[in-house]
C-alpha cells in the first residue's frame, strides 16, 4: 500500500519567491537553550548551558528561511565552544541556510575558582559571558567577547566626607571587545578586577572581610574613575581592535545606579 503523500510531494513554501522586493537583515531563531563545551585558561573544559540567538540575512527574492536547519547546526555534534571554533559554526550556519551574512551571539556563565586573599580558601565565581560572532557582506568574519564583572566600588567623595566610613556598592563591569586574536575570558576578568576598589569573592572568611573592607577603603573610585582605567588597559592590549567599556553602580545610598560607557574604535585612531 502506498503511502497518501510521498515526501517529495510535501511542498517547500520557505523557497517560494517573494515580489515585495524587501531584502530582512536578520532573520533566525532567539533564545535556544543547548548545552555545550567551553575551554578554559588551564586546559581544561566547563560544560555549561547556553543561551543562542542565531540569525542569517535573507535576500529579497526569497520568501522565508529554513529555522529547522539553526536548530540542526546546534545538535549536529557535540560542541566545544571557543573563539576558534565559532567562525566554522558561522560559516557552516550561513552555507546551509545559502546566505550571504550571518550572525550568532551565545550567552553562558563561566566559572573562575577564586582563593580568597588571606585565608586561600577556594571557592567559585560566575561571571556572564557573550560570544559574538558575525559573517558580513564578501565573507568578512568578526568576533567579539564580551564579559560582565561583578567588583567592589567605593566612594571617593563619600570618603572625603565622612568623619569615619565610606559608602561602598556592588558594581557591573561590562567590556564588549572586537577581538583580532585569542583572549582568554580568565585574561578580562582579570584586567577588570586589577581596576575595581576590590575584587569580589566567593567565598570568605573574617581575616578575608578584614581585607577586602580595608583594601576597597584604599582605593577609592567613582563611575567614572573605573571605566577610565579598565578603558586605559583595554585600549593598550594589542589583541582588542574595538571596545566597549560600561561600569554600573547599584548604589548603596540612592535608589538608582551611576553609569559611564567609553567607546572606542582603534582601527578609526
Amino acid at each position: 500500500m502506498n503511502a497518501p503523500h510521498a515526501a517529495h510531494a510535501i511542498p517547500d513554501v520557505q523557497n517560494l519567491a517573494d515580489s515585495r522586493q524587501i531584502a530582512i537583515n536578520k532573520v533566525g531563531i532567539k533564545s535556544i537553550r543547548h548545552p555545550v563545551k567551553v575551554k578554559d585558561k588551564n586546559g581544561g573544559v566547563q560544560h555549561t548551558v547556553a543561551v543562542f540567538n542565531m540569525y542569517v540575512g535573507l535576500p529579497h527574492n526569497f520568501k522565508g528561511t529554513h529555522m529547522s536547519r539553526f536548530v540542526e547546526i546546534l545538535n549536529g555534534d557535540e560542541r566545544e565552544i571557543s573563539v576558534e571554533s565559532f567562525e566554522p559554526m558561522l560559516r557552516e550556519m550561513v552555507k546551509r541556510l545559502e546566505a550571504e551574512t550571518g550572525h550568532v551571539e551565545m550567552t553562558f556563565p563561566y566559572f573562575i575558582n577564586k582563593a580568597a586573599p588571606v585565608s586561600g580558601v577556594q571557592s567559585l565565581m560566575d561571571y556572564e559571558v557573550t560570544f559574538t560572532g558575525e559573517i558580513h557582506e564578501g565573507g568578512r568574519y568578526e568576533f567579539k567577547m564580551k564579559v560582565v564583572v561583578p567588583v567592589t566600588s567605593l566612594c571617593p567623595c563619600s570618603k572625603k566626607i565622612s568623619a569615619y566610613g565610606a559608602h561602598n556598592q556592588r558594581s557591573h563591569v561590562t567590556v564588549t571587545a572586537t577581538l583580532n586574536d585569542h583572549l582568554w575570558i580568565e585574561e578580562m576578568v582579570q584586567l577588570v578586577e586589577s581596576q575595581a576598589s576590590c575584587e569580589l569573592y566567593g567565598l570568605l572568611k573574617r581575616p578575608d572581610e578584614k581585607y577586602v573592607t580595608e583594601r576597597a577603603y584604599d582605593n577609592p573610585k567613582f563611575v567614572e574613575d573605573m571605566v577610565r582605567d579598565v578603558a586605559g588597559l583595554v585600549h593598550a592590549e594589542t589583541r582588542i581592535d574595538a571596545y566597549a567599556v560600561e561600569s554600573e553602580n547599584f548604589e548603596s545610598i540612592h535608589n538608582h545606579s551611576a553609569y559611564a560607557l567609553i567607546e572606542r574604535d582603534k582601527r578609526q585612531s
